[in-house]
């Protein structure tokens, strides 16, 4: 049909690699997928009447995500662990019919030479998907902007100009609130605005715009309601009118101060300390696939939900069929409705899919390995993302474990912590999020956040300081709550053997199976929303520190691409995994973890937020599994004895002066700009 003649010209035209899973830890390649490239556009038009421009219109059909189809697990541990045959590779795409008023999810394969296409949208989420739904696409936000200009910045031009000093030179950003509506099938949006300067998350003027976008048709679009400088007016006119008539508490221009600069301050000193690896890498990157002492993983990076890793195996035994991200949640406090409103599910814009290239010494280590990406969502051709993972062994600069006897035996024992990083950092907006999957020595993995980049605020109006601090002349800092969700199936001596988890909270719960199991240590920031707020469906996820469920391959995900803009009807509701009441006995188990942090800005904040103190995780560590601490076999364990304090046989450290020498680094290049979302010409 034509989806399969359209789909196989993206293999013919480019074939771009986008490396997503398994290879096992014999180097046995199960899948290196190639997911689409480029495609001849005037073909697949008239077939299929669907668009791939960058500014298509939200009353036409929109190709949005093409993205890799996770196979069955069990069909993937056939070929792995028996000698099966190769899972069938599949793509997911998903269509917007803007001229229809549905949004359709097809399986599309085999992949590199697909021959059918299946419309999965009812099987996946058990109903239709209502267009309303959908992601707002870079040509929505065109034609939004567009709007806000013709209806609201030119009747307002006064305003606008003696209030905020808006003029040729000086123009005003918009950033809106999420979810889209305060009901099912809406699709209204509070739009603030910000200074056009650097950080301008942090430069709000007191001016929000309520607008209603639902339909496609955009001359049915309408402004429903206006707040300037805490006032709420009904109409543009009304606005324009009260101002005009003195009838309303005006701004005071102030000037444009350029405090969210990232510029430096200062002129440079000498240079940092730098990670360097004397002897060279003692990892490997191949594809990928990836072996460190006693560790093996397959990696990945989802445009929607980002990083993920599958097949981890701990000395030649699968420890982890797959450690992922889920969901990426924070929930704001303010009297005004841009921030009130705001509950970002980042998932549903793509979190994988703001993975830009790495600043090397900066956002990883300078001699780091890196990876490129390649990602197929709202734009109109695959997009290469040079360096946008990374991977290198850290020094964490503390030993692993170490003893020094001093009463009896005198010795020292110890062994350096160092520890494979897997990392890729996603600029969401405002926020930056840094990811990191380590693998330890001992045996344990921690999957963690942390969290930089600029706060949401808000104009400071009356009764403002109840949700934040001032951090800035007229800026509130927003108070808000991070939610992070990991998925973790853990497949420890087995996919068929219960999985028990002892962890600590709030308070602590114990689950122990003598001589097995892994233990998983977290903190929480508290309760996201009430369970009887409407909107708390499409996060119900959040209610659970840990939620253990019995693998479905249905139940991929936690959230999905739709829940943002359909909170009240969500496409998956998490809380259904677990309220049909299954048996979990000797069943293969997922472990859904949140972590999370509060985050009460302050003056700090300013420019940025810092990573220190705003971050959370999960730690997955053996209990009882071992008979013994696995590092104790490392060869990185360190032994003095008196008399052998010079001796290098148990003590790498006593020559490491006469058998290093300098490293070799790269020269610096950088190509983050490309791929970024651009609303001009």
């Amino acid at each position: 049909g034509p989806i399969i003649a359209a789909l196989r010209l993206y293999f013919v035209f480019y074939c771009c690699l986008v490396i997503l899973l398994f290879e096992n830890h014999i180097g046995k390649k199960c899948f290196i997928l190639n997911v689409f490239t480029s495609v001849n556009i005037s073909l697949f038009i008239h077939d299929l009447s669907i668009s791939t421009r960058p500014k298509t219109r939200p009353d036409e059909n929109y190709l949005f995500l093409i993205d890799l189809r996770v196979p069955p697990k069990s069909e993937v541990l056939k070929y792995l662990d028996a000698s099966g045959p190769v899972p069938r590779r599949e793509a997911t795409v998903v269509v917007f019919y803007g001229a229809k008023g549905y949004i359709k999810e097809y399986e599309v394969g085999p992949l590199p030479n697909p021959t059918y296409h299946h419309d999965v949208t009812r099987e996946r989420y058990g109903t239709d998907l209502p267009l309303s739904a959908r992601t707002v696409t870079l040509g929505e936000y065109i034609v939004l902007f567009q709007f806000i200009e013709e209806k609201v910045f030119l009747p307002l031009n006064t305003l606008l100009h003696e209030s905020f000093g808006m003029d040729r030179q000086h123009k005003l950003n918009a950033f809106e609130q999420m979810p889209r509506g305060i009901r099912a099938g809406e699709r209204k949006t509070w739009i603030s605005f910000f200074r056009d300067l650097s950080g301008m998350y942090i430069q709000p003027v007191g001016f929000e715009v309520l607008v209603q976008h639902l339909s496609t048709n955009t001359s049915h679009w309408s402004v429903e309601r206006l707040l300037y400088n805490g006032q709420y007016f009904a109409s543009v006119e009304q606005l324009r009118d009260a101002y005009s008539a003195g009838a309303v508490k005006k701004i005071v221009k102030t000037p444009w101060e350029d405090y969210g600069s990232l510029k430096p301050r200062t002129h440079p000193l000498q240079l940092g300390p730098q990670l360097v690896s004397p002897e060279g890498a003692r990892y490997s990157v191949s594809h990928n696939h990836v072996l460190y002492m006693d560790w093996s993983f397959a990696f990945g990076l989802s445009s929607l939900t980002g990083m993920r890793v599958f097949d981890v195996h701990f000395r030649n035994e699968r420890i982890l069929y797959e450690l992922s991200v889920q969901e990426a949640m924070s929930v704001y406090g303010a009297v005004t409705p841009g921030m009130g409103m705001t509950k970002f599910l980042d998932s549903s814009i793509g979190i994988g899919r703001f993975a830009h290239e790495l600043v090397r010494g900066v956002d990883c280590p300078y001699d780091a390995t890196y990876v490129d990406t390649y990602r197929y969502i709202d734009v109109p051709k695959p997009m290469r993302y040079r360096n946008s993972i990374c991977v290198f062994e850290l020094y964490l600069g503390q030993p692993l474990r170490r003893h020094f006897a001093d009463f009896f035996h005198n010795s020292y024992g110890g062994m350096a912590n160092s520890a494979l990083v897997f990392r890729t950092i996603t600029a969401i907006g405002n926020y930056d999020y840094m990811w990191d999957f380590i693998f330890y020595q001992n045996g344990a993995v921690e999957a963690k956040v942390h969290a930089t980049g600029y706060i949401s605020s808000s104009f400071l109006v009356q009764d403002g300081l109840k949700h934040g601090h001032q951090v800035a002349p007229g800026v509130l800092g927003n108070i808000h709550t991070h939610f992070i969700n990991f998925k973790a199936d853990l497949d420890v001596l087995g996919e068929c053997s219960e999985k028990h988890f002892l962890y600590k909270g709030l308070t602590v719960l114990v689950y122990i199976i003598p001589f097995t199991g892994m233990r998983g240590v977290y903190s929480f920031a508290g309760d996201h929303l009430p369970e009887s707020q409407p909107e708390e469906r499409s996060m119900s996820w959040a209610r659970y520190k840990v939620a253990i469920t019995k693998h479905k391959d249905l139940e991929q995900t936690s959230s999905s691409l739709y829940s943002q803009n359909n909170m009240w009807s969500p496409a998956v509701d998490f809380s259904t995994f677990i309220q049909d009441d299954e048996s979990i006995h000797n069943q293969d188990l997922v472990a859904w973890v949140t972590a999370g942090f509060l985050h009460i800005p302050h003056a700090e904040d300013i420019p940025n937020t810092v990573t220190v103190g705003n971050g959370g995780g999960v730690l997955l560590r053996p209990h009882n599994y071992f008979d013994k601490d696995p590092s104790i076999d490392s060869p990185d364990s360190v032994y003095v004895g008196p008399g052998s304090e010079s001796s290098c046989e148990n003590n790498r450290m006593a020559c490491l002066a006469q058998e290093t020498c300098a490293p070799v680094l790269q020269p610096f290049t950088y190509n983050g700009f490309e791929g970024v979302m651009k609303f001009e010409d």
